[in-house]
């Protein structure tokens, strides 16, 4: 059934019992319109989407590598990981293969971090444009949190193997005069055994939903932890997958390219 997927809604992910690590690369799209290609299958996956698309663009740098033959490989570096370009795989190949790096979130990584990622992209693969770009933080509801005490449920991947101590709604947090409930102290089952197995994880909660036990132990974990709202930045609204027990509001990044090239100029250079 998995050999190849289509997704148009987000009811399309219930009714194939989506994890939530499969939504966080889903659902951002879905909720832009974009219809979604995925499955095991490869030839059978794009001979699909040739047949529906004008523009088919392969997405999951962090995990693998594009199974057709681009047109132009668009590849993301974060500055706050300035080094894991180097080291970790696949994006270590992928951004040597890249085109086009944007360096993100430049508006809060140190200018130390951003000079030392762009210097090791033009060691890595001096024959790609560089962008630069900021990546604001928007919560959807701000007067939920502001000046109260929130649990920050974060992207998982991103803190867990990511190596980051904090997330977006940690950012959020900071920005909107909230204080951060630690819950650690709090997790249960396999969100303790996460805590204990990734030590560098902060006064955050990841958002690890990897089948039904686990989904369990978050919602219990969330249930435990003393707060009066909470921030999600995961790119899943859990609000629809969980029964939240305190009033909760999204976190989300925008891409803001800063001087040029932008984008647009590189893809019109390109193309």
């Amino acid at each position: 059934a998995q050999a190849v997927q289509r997704f148009a809604t987000l009811e399309d992910l219930d009714r194939a019992r989506c994890t939530i690590e499969e939504r966080e690369e889903y659902e951002p799209h879905l909720r832009e319109g974009t219809v979604v290609y995925g499955g095991v299958d490869y030839e059978r996956v794009l001979r699909q989407a040739e047949e529906e698309a004008d523009v088919i663009v392969w997405d999951g740098g962090n995990n693998d590598f594009p199974f057709f033959k681009t047109d132009v490989l668009i590849v993301v570096a974060d500055p706050w990981r300035a080094g894991h370009e180097r080291t970790y795989w696949p994006g270590s190949v992928n951004i040597r293969m890249a085109d086009v790096v944007v360096i993100n979130k430049v508006d809060t990584a140190s200018f130390e971090d951003v000079q030392k990622l762009r210097r090791s992209i033009e060691e890595l693969n001096p024959r790609a444009w560089v962008i630069e770009a900021a990546s604001p933080i928007l919560v959807e509801e701000p007067e939920l949190v502001r000046g109260k005490r929130v649990l920050a449920i974060e992207d998982g991947p991103t803190v867990t193997h990511g190596e980051m101590p904090f997330g977006a709604a940690a950012v959020a947090a900071r920005k909107w005069g909230a204080t951060l409930v630690d819950p650690r102290p709090y997790a249960v089952n396999s969100i303790r055994e996460a805590y204990e197995q990734y030590p560098h994880l902060g006064p955050v909660l990841p958002a690890m939903g990897y089948g039904d036990h686990q989904i369990q132990d978050l919602a219990e974990t969330i249930r435990r932890v003393p707060c009066e709202a909470i921030l999600i930045a995961t790119p899943v609204d859990l609000r629809r997958l969980l029964e939240l027990p305190r009033p909760a509001t999204r976190v989300r990044y925008e891409l803001q390219e800063i001087g040029h090239p932008t984008l647009e100029e590189v893809l019109r250079e390109l193309l």
